[in-house]
């Protein structure tokens, strides 16, 4: 039997499933004078999952808090922060909405638009369902992996170097890897 992509589904119950932000994380990395990789997170965040009859009726949603990034040195993270790179006045989330769902078993792909700041562009979110958990008390337990890339210049991020100096000190290209795990709605 052949399933039409309108009538795919998500091997999960119906309705809105919770985050466990206790087992999530949003982290990226990204190159430094393109020698290294410099890896981060972001601590504070949120996700509305509502999972459809198909997957055309699913949706998700997030927003992370920009100021919450996490690279693991004070310093740095103050000066991503400021006006020289991210700009979080200007630029105090991010947010994702998708548009479209597609796939089937474990693999999936989410498609959506990242808003910036001001800045809105559509991204791909290649997405593993890792499993599917019962424990004896509480709701089932779905695990996700999810990961693109973005490129901090289409969202208008770039760095205020003084005249003169032409180094290049953080790459282009963001890799964003994502772990969810999601609690089943209660009937």
């Amino acid at each position: 039997m052949t399933t039409t992509p309108d009538k795919a589904t998500l091997p999960l119950t119906p309705g809105r499933w919770v985050v466990d932000t206790n087992h999530s994380s949003i982290g990226f990395t990204i190159r430094h004078l393109g020698v290294s990789k410099v890896r981060g997170r972001f601590t504070r965040f949120d996700a509305d999952v509502v999972v459809g009859e198909t997957l055309a009726t699913t949706s998700v949603s997030a927003t992370v808090d920009v100021a919450s990034i996490d690279t693991a040195n004070a310093d740095r993270d103050a000066h991503v922060l400021s006006p020289d790179i991210i700009d979080v006045a200007r630029r105090p989330t991010m947010v994702f909405r998708s548009t479209s769902v597609k796939g089937a078993g474990t693999e999936y792909q989410v498609e959506g638009d990242l808003t910036i700041g001001d800045v809105t562009r559509p991204i791909v979110l290649a997405v593993e369902l890792g499993g599917i958990e019962s424990l004896p008390v509480g709701p089932r337990h779905a695990g996700f992996e999810a990961g693109t890339e973005i490129r901090r210049k289409d969202f208008g991020i770039d760095l205020a170097l003084p005249p003169g100096v032409s180094v290049v000190a953080l790459g282009d290209v963001v890799k964003v890897e994502i772990d969810l795990q999601l609690l089943e709605p209660s009937t």
